[in-house]
C-alpha cells in the first residue's frame, strides 16, 4: 500500500494492510488526526521530509508522531529511546486516514479509550469494532 500526505510531499510504503486499526480518543492521536496501523518499522518505508513532536500532558512520551513539513499532515509515529529501551523497536504507527479506503476493506476499527487509560494493562474500549 501507499500512503501520501495531503500535498504529497511525503509518502509512506507498507506491504501489507495492517491486522486491525485503532481510533484512539487520547489528546495525541485526536490532536494528531490520525487512525493507526501498526507495523514493525522494518515494514514501513517513509520518503519525504517530516518533523517529530512528542507529547508533553504525561510524564513520559513513548511515542514521537511525524507530520509533513509542507501540509501538516501527520503521517507516522516512531518510538521514542526511552520506550525502545524499555521494550525495543518493535512497533511503529502508520496513520491510515491516508490510504485509500478500498485498501483497507476488511479491516477492524478499535476504539481504545486512551484518555482513561493508566498507561500499564490492557485498553478498554469506548465502543464496539467497526469492519471497513
Amino acid at each position: 500500500m501507499t500512503l501520501n500526505c495531503t500535498c504529497g510531499a511525503v509518502t509512506l510504503e507498507v506491504a501489507r494492510k495492517p491486522d486491525f486499526i485503532h481510533e484512539c480518543n487520547c489528546t495525541l492521536c485526536t490532536e494528531a488526526a490520525a487512525r493507526w496501523g501498526y507495523y514493525h518499522p522494518a515494514e514501513v518505508a517513509v520518503d519525504g521530509a517530516t518533523s517529530g513532536r512528542r507529547r508533553t500532558d504525561r510524564p513520559s512520551a513513548n511515542a514521537e508522531v511525524h507530520a509533513c513539513g509542507t501540509c501538516g499532515a501527520t503521517t507516522h509515529f516512531v518510538m521514542t529511546e526511552a520506550a525502545i529501551a524499555q521494550h525495543g523497536n518493535m512497533m511503529m504507527g502508520v496513520n491510515m486516514w491516508l490510504a485509500n479506503p478500498a485498501d483497507l476493506a476488511g479491516v477492524e476499527v478499535r476504539y481504545p479509550d486512551g484518555l482513561a487509560w493508566s498507561g500499564e494493562g490492557e485498553w478498554a474500549y469506548v465502543r464496539e469494532a467497526t469492519v471497513l
